[in-house]
């Protein structure tokens, strides 16, 4: 007989019994939905029972935030569990390594045990992304989930729902909306263009209550699909063992929120689900608990790594949520906005849950800034058309006209953000805390993001971003952010000091100089015309760029159009998409048609070079603005 393998049999079972001890772990994740359009969170006239019924019985979280505005930078943060202002994954869809040691989260729950699959979005913002999406997963495809793991083995499963998706609620046309969204729903499921209540936001209108009843009707059947999930866990016997999450990628996709740096694009709905036998590791309780508790998508990497028993890696510096590990809990977050496809921006934001104040540093570009994308949208569309006849009242029109360089509102007592406080005396000493929380914890983070996307290839190419950002010598942050915290400040002592930075040895405090130039009255530039067309001069290109895009604005200078052409049809696409990015919101746009028109047509440009091509010649009416002429 042979006494080993006799021996072997139970040790097995005890590890199978081991391994049954974790907790299975489903998430469920939603695109593009702020909280405010869910049954739970208080709207009545929402169809969600299925969400409803996991928070009824689950805990509620009031205080979540995406770390970002628009998918993939958001993505990048909750797979790497690294920010994208330390890792360089800020910009939307693009493409710079991360150091080797950083790993898709998943990686660690792998070394516990655990069988891993995704199903099937990625969308993650890093290089290599194969590799990277090949280590990260047991499994990540269309045919992914827990039934192929091994009898016995913990499971870690991601569910991706794209039903409320921007492309549902605004941008594919309404015949595409009408038969792969309410065609889907039963009557009982759908509501009615008159069923809910407009966010003030938006004008009250029949057409503009046409489009947004999109938004409803896709959260409808976002739960309906997530009702059948739920149906086929309960079908396999694995409810009482799983621990579900539920939430979305960022806020919502109708203008306003999705892509801008304020609340409306910030916030998601957060549910944890927990069975009876793992009840004991939520420090919030169940069974319809609501908590105010701040968390962010960096909490979710060392919060799932500690609840597959794993050590959290050194990269990551999010909390642990839950469990016998969980950290003190925070008062504040700080959270971030840069490009978004085709468009351009930055924005820096500290929340403490009940106030959030961002820092707009390229304020000269509106929030409704042309985003192909979102520029096609019926929706976006209705509303520049109002805008155009003079329809609007001042916070629907302030959409589409320059930002002020700061916002702060009360979210807890102004849900749609239409009272900016900052020039509310009442609010100074708030406004000053915040102001000063956002300057430490950026100087602490080392933000890399203050580098120009151009900059962040040429890094790229011997380095990663993350590894940049801490070498001081190379790196001198806090000689450049003082330069960039002038950005978007107006006013004639604001712009002395941005004039006077244009003589600084280091290009990125020269670009950060034009930049905050960029965003001045045109009164205030008329004292430092000289110096403006001096810039034009810059051995830097982008601050030639920058220079030349305010002295075509201001002066129609002759020189400055000449450099603007040419930069549109530069070989680097940074270079090319920053400079029409300026002639987006100059004046006087004629003179560039026939360039933007050849740039589009030229080999090897990229998607958002040709998008914000198509943008340039949408916004005069020579091209249509629809999804068939989309890019």
């Amino acid at each position: 007989m042979n006494f080993r393998k006799l021996l072997v049999i139970p040790l097995l079972g005890c590890l199978s019994l081991a391994a049954q001890q974790k907790p299975n772990i489903l998430w469920i994740t939603i695109e593009d939905s702020s909280p405010q359009f869910f049954g739970c969170y208080g709207n009545q006239d929402a169809h969600t029972p299925a969400i409803d019924k996991l928070a009824s019985e689950g805990v509620r979280f009031t205080n979540a935030f995406s770390t970002g505005t628009v998918c993939s930078p958001s993505r990048s943060t909750i797979i790497t569990g690294v920010r994208t202002f330390k890792a360089g994954t800020g910009n939307h869809r693009s493409n710079y390594p991360v150091p080797e040691s950083i790993k898709g989260f998943p990686y660690y729950m792998q070394q516990q045990d655990y069988y891993v699959s995704n199903n099937s979005k990625t969308d993650y913002n890093v290089a290599n992304a194969k590799d990277f999406i090949r280590e990260a997963w047991n499994e990540s495809s269309g045919k992914a989930g827990w039934w192929n793991r091994k009898p016995g083995q913990p499971f870690f499963a991601i569910f991706n729902f794209n039903e409320s998706h921007q492309s549902r609620t605004m941008t594919m046309p309404y015949v595409w909306y009408t038969e792969n969204v309410w065609n889907q729903l039963d009557e009982d499921e759908r509501i009615a263009e008159d069923g809910f209540e407009m966010p003030p936001i938006y004008r009250e209108s029949s057409e503009m209550r046409k489009h947004f009843a999109r938004v409803y009707n896709s959260i409808s059947l976002t739960d309906k699909r997530i009702g059948e999930l739920l149906d086929r866990l309960e079908a396999d016997n694995l409810r009482d063992s799983t621990i579900i999450f539920f939430y979305a990628d960022h806020g919502e996709g109708e203008p306003r929120g999705k892509t801008n740096g304020i609340n409306y694009g910030y916030r998601v709905p957060f549910v944890v689900w927990f069975p009876e036998m793992y009840k004991h590791l939520s420090p919030w309780g169940t069974a319809g608990v609501v908590t105010d508790e701040l968390i962010s998508f960096e909490d979710l990497a060392p919060t799932l790594i500690s609840m597959a028993g794993g050590e959290i890696p050194e990269h990551l510096e999010g909390r642990i949520l839950m469990g016998k590990d969980r950290y003190e809990t925070t008062d504040h977050l700080l959270l971030s906005a840069d490009r978004s496809d085709n468009g351009i921006d930055m924005v820096r934001t500290i929340t403490d849950g009940r106030y959030i104040y961002s820092r707009n540093y390229l304020p000269f570009i509106p929030q409704g800034r042309y985003i192909r994308y979102m520029y096609i949208g019926e929706i976006v569309q209705q509303m520049r058309s109002d805008y155009r006849e003079g329809l609007l009242d001042s916070l629907q029109q302030s959409y589409f006209e320059p930002r002020p360089d700061e916002y702060l509102f009360d979210i807890e007592n102004d849900l749609w953000e239409t009272k900016n406080l900052v020039s509310d005396p009442e609010y100074k000493t708030v406004l000053e805390r915040m102001r000063k929380e956002l300057d430490e914890n950026l100087l602490n983070a080392r933000d890399v993001m203050f580098l120009p996307e151009y900059e962040i290839g040429l890094i790229s190419k011997n380095t990663t971003p993350y590894e940049y950002r801490l070498n001081k010598k190379e790196y001198p942050f806090e000689e450049i952010y003082s330069a960039a915290s002038l950005s978007g400040k107006r006013g004639q002592s604001f712009a002395e000091k941005q004039v006077k930075l244009l003589n600084s040895e280091n290009r990125i405090v020269r670009y950060w100089a034009i930049m905050g130039l960029r965003s001045q009255p045109a009164k205030t530039l008329e004292s430092y015309r000289q110096n403006i067309e001096k810039a034009m001069n810059d051995d830097y290109a982008l601050v030639r760029i920058g220079a030349a895009a305010i002295a075509y604005q201001q002066w129609n200078n002759g020189q400055a159009k000449d450099i603007l052409a040419e930069s549109c049809r530069s070989e680097n696409m940074d270079i090319a998409l920053l400079t029409i990015n300026f002639l987006m919101y100059i004046e006087n746009k004629e003179p560039f048609i026939q360039t933007i028109t050849a740039v589009h047509d030229l080999p090897n440009r990229s998607y958002n070079v040709k998008a914000a091509c198509m943008d340039f010649l949408g916004s005069l009416n020579l091209v249509p603005n629809n999804y068939e002429y989309g890019e």
